[in-house]
């Protein structure tokens, strides 16, 4: 079964599971006269809607390219995750504003042992539902069915919560149901901030994972004549679609003809095992091991090394002739003014190298 029909098939269950435990749990809600009850049964209606969000962002998401959106329809994923986190939050401040409400002007509950048998089985469903959803989410890669599962799971506490609500009035008198309501409200309205925060975080664009990224780049620099692979870049449209870039280093008498065919069995092969499309693969020269040049690139790389902030130096070429050093700088985020550092850098090159020119790139911390 493919990664779509996996998300829809496991959404399905959780909008039945939750439109079940809806059901009940506001009938118990009313026949009890429980706010917090009658909120949680709101929640889980909401948990339904989320599902059915999820469903319509999936389908969606996996309409073919465009030719206004050439690279896919993958986004819209994380819109779905965005819309359902308003949902949870809307659903949060709502069970909040009737929590105050109800503490300003508090009703006495009535609790049957039924009752609690019901929120105890509704409790027992949450959480393998929680645990079930969140493990086909992370499995396919789903930020959607992984935050549907914490939902779900959050959801367990809470009704964990109104169940000893209930037993502390039964043996004592003591209602705390508006109060319970109050909490339960708040930890609905947190659970929304961090799925919106991290929705924005990968719409932003995060950095690369480090499993994908040293995969990638291992990969690269197992082919012949591959000295190195460098400033790998990808963007991501959306689960498991990667797009991007990448520098290797190569030995500077290759022929154009085997480097274009180089470029070509790279991209097939990293597409083939590891599904990121390499765009563009860019080249460094690099002048012969051992020769005047290598011997000058191991000197000037110890002597740029011992610059704070510096993490990685690469693509070195030197041009005798006309007394030209070229290479990547990689500075660290750490760098308080990444420009600065390297103008430090450039000035301690000059400095002790006043025969020559430095063309120096200042290189981001894109990848591990």
């Amino acid at each position: 079964m493919d990664r779509n029909k996996i998300i829809v098939n496991t959404s399905l269950i959780g909008i039945a599971a939750n439109c079940l435990l809806a059901a009940f749990k506001a009938f118990v809600g009313v026949l009890s006269g429980s706010i917090a009850i009658v909120l949680d049964a709101v929640n889980n209606l909401s948990d339904a809607l989320s599902s059915v969000i999820t469903i319509v962002g999936t389908k969606l998401a996996n309409k073919a390219p465009d030719r206004k959106h050439p690279l896919g329809h993958g986004r819209v994923e994380y819109l779905s995750t965005a819309v359902i986190a308003m949902i949870v939050a809307y659903a949060g401040i709502t069970s909040l504003i009737e929590s105050i409400k109800k503490i300003i002007e508090p009703q006495t509950p009535e609790y049957t042992p039924t009752t609690l048998i019901i929120v105890a089985v509704a409790v027992l469903v949450k959480i393998l539902l929680g645990t079930y959803v969140k493990k086909v989410g992370e499995k396919v890669n789903s930020d959607s069915l992984v935050a549907s599962g914490e939902d779900a799971k959050l959801d367990a506490v809470i009704s964990t919560a109104t169940l000893v609500a209930a037993i502390i009035f039964i043996a004592f008198h003591i209602s705390l149901e508006a109060w319970l309501a109050a909490i339960i409200s708040l930890v609905i309205i947190k659970a929304a901030y961090d799925m919106i925060a991290e929705t924005i975080s990968h719409i932003l664009g995060e950095r690369i994972e480090v499993e994908l990224s040293h995969k990638v780049k291992r990969l690269v620099a197992s082919f012949d004549n591959v000295l190195g692979a460098y400033d790998l870049s990808l963007h991501n449209y959306g689960p498991d679609k990667f797009v991007g870039s990448i520098h290797i280093e190569v030995p500077e008498d290759m022929t154009i003809t085997d480097l274009d065919q180089l470029q070509r069995r790279i991209a097939h092969t990293v597409y083939e095992q590891t599904g990121v499309a390499l765009e563009g693969i860019g080249i460094y020269c690099k002048n012969k091991k051992d020769s005047p040049a290598d011997l000058k690139r191991r000197e000037v790389f110890s002597f740029v090394k011992k610059y704070e902030y510096v993490k990685q130096i690469h693509g070195f070429f030197l041009d005798e002739e006309r007394k030209l050093m070229s290479f990547d700088v990689v500075i660290s985020f750490d760098s308080p003014d990444m420009k600065q550092t390297l103008a430090k850098i450039v000035d301690g090159l000059n400095e002790r190298y006043p025969e020559y020119t430095f063309n120096v790139n200042l290189d981001v911390d894109l990848s591990d």
